[in-house]
């Protein structure tokens, strides 16, 4: 809850701003929601239909991707972090809207639990996104990377994103070169993206060892 409503202060009058998925930007969404009864006057994008339901349930008003030159800032969540704030995302199964959106902000922060934070990438299957077609293909080459891909199911069947995409949670242990393995994985024809945001995050709102903490890259 903390980290989330932090992140809202980083939101000032006029702006246009991305929004993330999952629970902890739950609360940033909560407390922009609030501002904007107050009189705030923003634009959001959203990175998933699900964030687009909330979003208009709180009353914040939103704008496509395509109607904008670009987004003044972005708060979404990560299921990892490490020392140098690269993070692997896609729990949530957002990854490519939620990639596309942060790339075209000025300043991207991440807010997330303590228990996020890590020495190294990997803990955490990696998700790749990709497309439909040829997927058990696709997962043949993903292991060859190294990887123990398993395909996504809900409810006994594939797990479709919003983009009409299959998901493959790929367990790779531990991620040594993750700026060689993003590279790798977008290489291989069928995937769409993957999970590995490098050099990305500008900003890092966490929790460390109960005191609230903001992390600036570089």
């Amino acid at each position: 809850m903390e980290v989330g409503e932090k992140a809202a202060e980083f939101v000032k009058d006029g702006m246009v701003v991305g929004l993330g998925t999952g629970s902890t930007v739950y609360y940033f969404m909560s407390k922009l929601g609030h501002l904007v009864q107050q009189g705030l006057s923003i634009k959001g994008v959203p990175t998933s239909k699900q964030t687009e339901k909330l979003a208009l349930e709180l009353g914040i008003p939103l704008v496509s991707l395509n109607e904008i030159e670009q987004i003044d800032v972005a708060v979404d969540g990560a299921d990892e972090i490490d020392s140098e704030l690269n993070l692997i995302k896609g729990g949530g199964g957002a990854l490519l809207r939620e990639k596309i959106i942060a790339n075209a902000a000025k300043t991207f922060i991440v807010v997330a639990d303590s228990h996020k934070n890590v020495d190294t990438l990997g803990t955490f299957p990696l998700p790749v996104e990709v497309v439909p077609f040829g997927y058990e293909m696709t997962m043949k080459y993903i292991r060859e990377l190294g990887g123990n891909p398993k395909l996504r199911q809900k409810e006994a069947t594939p797990f479709l994103t919003d983009n009409g995409n299959y998901i493959i949670d790929t367990s790779f242990q531990e991620i040594k070169k993750p700026r060689d393995l993003e590279k790798n994985l977008n290489l291989i024809p069928g995937v769409v993206d993957n999970g590995l945001f490098i050099d990305m995050a500008d900003t890092v709102i966490t929790i460390v060892d109960n005191t609230l903490v903001t992390k600036i890259r570089g």
